[in-house]
C-alpha cells in the first residue's frame, strides 16, 4: 500500500514544484520525488510519472551508498583508537565524538550536494521504499507508455517482495501471456548478490556437487558479511522511534538509551539479511549454516583443512555441539597435531564484536529497564542476567512457535480462497486501491445473517440512537458484534447465526488483507451490520442520497479538491470494505467518485456475497445512492494496520464466542452421556454448536503482542 502520508507530501509540494535540477550535482530527497511521481501517476501523465519515480528510486539508492560510505571513513578518520586515559577521558571521549559528527555532516553534505536533514523521510515513506513499493507505480507508469520490458522488470521486482499481492500476481499472469514479453525481463532489479549464490550453493550441496557447492557458499558468506557491515553502518543514522517524550533526558541517559537503540538495531541487522525479500521469516542460523554446509563439502572433496576451518568456526557458535568437535578430533588425527585448526579470523571478529554487544544490551536492559529480543540462538546462557533468563526463554519459545506458523504458510504458497474470484480490480473500477469479490458468502449464509439482522437489529444501532441519520427518507438499523453475542448468549437470537457474523467479518478481512496488505496485519477498526430500509410513502420527488459521498479517513473538501486528515475524522483507518447479504431491493448502488465528489467512476450493484474493499483516503471518496423501495443490509467493515486501535469490542464478542462454544459442547457431551452411546433409537435434537469455527482472531493477538500495552476502549462509531 502506498503510504497515505504521501497526501501530506503532496500537499506540500505544489504542482509547480521543480524537484530535480539536471546538472547541477545535487542529490534531491527521495520522499519528494516519490510524493511528486505519486501526484503525476494520479494526474495519468505517465512520462512525469515515470521519470519521477525513477529518480526517486535512483535518490534512495544513493542516499544509502552515502551514508555507508560516510559511516566507514569516518570511522577510520575520528575512530577510537588509542586509551582514554583518566582524568581527561570524559573531553576526550566527547571531542571524538564531536570529531565524528563533523566528519559525518561534512561528508554526506558533499556527496549529497545539499542539508543531510533534507533526506530524512518518515517511517511510512521508508517502509514504502523497503518494501518496493514506488516499483508498483511504476510499472503501471511504464505500461501505459508500452515500455513493456521495462514495465515487466519493475513489476517483477515489486512481486519478488511481495508475492502475497492478489493483484500483482494477476498483473504477472498478464505479462507472461502477452506476446512480444522477453523472458530476460523478467528479472529483479533490486537483486541481493548473496541469495542467488547461497540458494545455488544449498542446490549443489544437495545434488553433491560439493566442490561447486563450496565455490558458492564461500561467495555468499562473503557477501553476507559485506552485507551485514551496511546494514549496522545504516543503524548509526537518524533514528525513529515513533514516540514524543515529555521531557528530554540527561546527558549520559540520552547516550545511553541511543546508544543501546544503536546496538539493538546491529544486532537485528543478521535477521534482516537473512530474510529473503518476499519472505516473512528468516532463514535460521544464517551464518553458521553457511560455515556447516561449507564444512562438509570440503570434507566431501578432501580438504580437511578448510573443513576444519569452518568446524572451529562454526563451534564458537555453538561450542558444545558433540557432532562437530568428534569431527574436529578426526580432523586433528588425519592433518596431524602440529596442524593449526583456527577459526577465521572474520568469524572470531563477528562472534566477539556481537556477544560484546549483547553484554552491553543485558545490562542496559537489567539495570535501566526496556526489552530485547534477541535475534540468536547461540547466546550463551551465561551471557543473560539471572533475571532475564525466564523471559529469555518464553521469547524464544513463542519466536520458535512463530516461526513454525510462517514456515508452514510459506510452505503452503500464498493463501488461497477456494471459489471467491475478483470481479473488478482498480482499473475496471476507474481508480486505484479498489476491488470487487464475489462469493465471499452462499446464499444460504446471506439468509442466516439476515435473519439475524431482523431479530436483533436496532433503530439507530451505532448513529447515536438517530433512527434516520443520513436522510429522512429511510431508517436505520445496526448491530455490532459485541451486541450479536451478547443477544445469543441470553438465547434472544440463533447462537449460529451470531457466530456466522463473526466468521463472516473475518473471513472478509483476510480476504482484503491478502489483496491489499499481504504480510501486513490489518486488525478491525469497526464492524455493524447495517440495514437501511425506504420509508413507504416518502420517496416521490426525492433528490437525496442514502449516504453522502465522504472518504473513511479524512474529511472531505469538494471545493478545495482536498481531504484534510485531522479530527473528527478516523485518521487511522487505512482500509474499509462492505459485504452485501441482499440485492431484493431498489437503488442503493455504491459508487466512487473523483475528490470533487461529483464526477462519478464507477458503481457497484449489490448483490449476496459481494465484498467491495478499497483504501480509506481521499483516493476513494464514495457514497451510496437512494434506496427507494425495500431493505438493503450490508456488513460494513473498517480496518487499521495500527493494533492500538484495534476494536476492543471484538475482542470481547471473540472471548464471548469461544465462552459460548465451550460450554454449548459440554451441553452436547453431556446430552450424549445421558442418552447413552446407542443411537439406534429415534433420533434425539442435537443442541445448536456451529461446526469449524475459525481460530479465534484476538487469541492471535494475545500471543504476538510484546509491549502488552491493551488497545483503547472505543465506542461504536457511525457507519462510514
Amino acid at each position: 500500500m502506498a503510504s497515505l502520508l504521501l497526501l501530506l507530501l503532496l500537499a506540500l509540494s505544489g504542482p509547480g514544484t521543480s524537484l530535480f535540477s539536471p546538472g547541477s550535482g545535487r542529490l534531491l530527497p527521495y520522499d519528494l520525488l516519490y510524493a511528486d511521481g505519486v501526484r503525476a501517476y494520479f494526474a495519468r501523465d505517465w512520462p512525469r510519472a515515470a521519470e519521477l519515480l525513477q529518480r526517486a528510486l535512483h535518490s534512495y539508492s544513493q542516499l544509502l551508498v552515502a551514508r555507508r560510505g560516510c559511516q566507514g571513513r569516518c570511522r577510520e578518520e575520528a575512530g577510537f583508537a588509542g586509551p582514554l586515559a583518566a582524568p581527561s577521558w570524559e573531553t576526550r571521549f566527547f571531542d571524538r565524538i564531536l570529531q565524528r559528527a563533523e566528519c559525518l555532516g561534512e561528508c554526506l553534505g558533499r556527496r549529497l550536494g545539499s542539508e543531510p536533514s533534507l533526506h530524512r523521510a518518515s517511517r511510512e515513506i521508508q517502509e514504502d521504499f523497503e518494501q518496493r513499493e514506488p516499483y508498483n507505480y511504476l510499472q503501471v507508469a511504464l505500461f501505459q507508455l508500452k515500455k513493456l520490458d521495462e514495465a515487466v522488470s519493475a513489476a517483477h521486482t515489486f512481486f519478488v517482495a511481495n508475492p502475497q499481492h492478489l493483484q500483482m500476481r494477476e498483473d504477472m499472469e498478464k505479462y507472461q501471456r502477452m506476446a512480444g514479453v522477453k523472458l530476460e525481463s523478467f528479472r529483479d532489479l533490486q537483486a541481493t548478490l548473496y541469495w542467488e549464490a547461497y540458494e545455488t550453493g544449498v542446490q549443489q550441496y544437495n545434488v553433491e556437487e560439493y566442490l561447486q557447492a563450496a565455490v558458492k557458499l564461500e561467495e555468499s558468506l562473503e557477501e553476507v558479511l559485506l552485507a551485514l557491515e551496511d546494514c549496522r553502518a545504516l543503524c548509526e543514522g537518524p533514528q525513529e522511534d515513533g514516540t514524543e517524550e515529555e521531557m528530554q533526558p540527561g546527558l549520559y541517559e540520552a547516550i545511553t538509551a541511543h546508544y543501546i537503540q544503536v546496538l539493538k538495531c546491529r544486532q537485528h541487522c543478521v535477521l534482516e539479511v537473512a530474510t529473503k525479500p518476499g519472505r516473512v521469516s528468516a532463514t535460521d542460523d544464517f551464518i553458521p549454516s553457511h560455515l556447516d554446509l561449507l564444512q562438509f563439502a570440503y570434507d566431501q572433496v578432501g580438504n580437511q583443512a578448510l573443513a576444519a576451518e569452518c568446524a572451529a568456526s562454526y563451534l564458537l557458535f555453538y561450542p558444545s555441539d558433540e557432532l562437530m568437535l568428534e569431527k574436529m578430533k578426526r580432523y586433528q588425527a588425519e592433518l596431524g597435531e602440529e596442524a593449526s585448526m583456527t577459526a577465521r579470523e572474520n568469524i572470531q571478529r563477528y562472534v566477539q564484536r556481537s556477544l560484546m554487544e549483547k553484554k552491553l544490551i543485558y545490562y542496559a536492559v537489567e539495570h535501566l529497564g526496556g526489552t530485547f529480543n534477541d535475534p540468536d540462538p547461540w547466546t550463551p546462557d551465561e551471557l543473560i542476567p539471572g533475571s532475564l533468563k525466564q523471559k529469555h526463554r518464553e521469547n524464544r519459545e513463542k519466536q520458535r512457535l512463530e516461526n513454525l506458523d510462517v514456515g508452514e504458510q510459506e510452505q503452503r504458497g500464498p493463501f488461497t480462497f477456494e471459489g471467491i474470484t475478483v470481479a473488478m480490480d482498480s482499473h475496471q473500477l476507474n481508480g486505484s486501491q479498489r476491488v470487487v469479490f464475489d462469493r465471499v458468502l452462499t446464499d444460504s449464509e446471506c439468509k442466516d445473517i439476515l435473519r439475524l439482522a431482523k431479530a436483533a437489529g436496532g433503530m439507530g444501532d451505532g448513529y447515536r440512537g438517530r433512527q434516520s441519520p443520513h436522510t429522512p427518507h429511510e431508517r436505520f438499523e445496526g448491530l455490532t458484534v459485541l451486541k450479536a453475542l451478547q443477544l445469543a448468549q441470553d438465547g434472544i437470537v440463533n447462537w449460529r447465526d451470531a457466530t456466522l457474523l463473526l466468521h463472516a467479518s473475518e473471513k472478509s478481512r483476510k480476504i482484503v488483507e491478502s489483496y491489499f496488505t499481504p504480510g501486513k496485519r490489518l486488525h478491525f477498526s469497526f464492524t455493524h451490520l447495517v440495514c437501511r430500509t425506504a420509508v413507504e410513502g416518502d420517496q416521490d420527488g426525492r433528490m437525496d442520497l442514502s449516504h453522502p459521498v465522504h472518504a473513511d479517513n479524512c474529511l472531505l473538501d469538494p471545493e478545495g479538491k482536498e481531504c484534510w486528515r485531522e479530527p473528527p475524522a478516523y485518521m487511522y483507518r487505512d482500509f474499509s470494505g462492505i459485504l452485501y447479504l441482499n440485492d431484493d431491493f431498489h437503488g442503493g448502488d455504491l459508487f466512487f467518485t473523483e475528490v470533487d465528489a461529483v464526477t462519478v467512476t464507477a458503481q457497484v450493484r449489490p448483490k449476496c456475497g459481494k465484498l467491495v474493499a478499497f483504501s480509506s483516503g481521499r483516493e476513494n471518496p464514495h457514497g451510496i445512492w437512494a434506496v427507494t423501495h425495500g431493505r438493503r443490509c450490508a456488513i460494513a467493515l473498517w480496518y487499521t494496520l495500527s493494533p492500538e486501535h484495534a476494536e476492543q469490542e471484538r475482542m470481547e464478542a471473540e472471548d464471548l464466542m469461544r465462552q459460548g462454544d465451550m460450554e454449548q459442547e459440554l451441553s452436547h457431551t453431556d446430552v450424549e452421556e445421558h442418552m447413552g452411546t446407542d443411537h439406534s433409537g429415534g433420533a434425539s435434537p442435537e443442541p445448536p454448536v456451529p461446526k469449524g469455527r475459525a481460530r479465534s482472531t484476538s487469541q492471535r493477538r494475545t500471543s504476538g503482542s510484546e509491549s502488552g500495552q491493551q488497545p483503547q476502549k472505543l465506542r461504536a462509531r457511525d457507519e462510514f
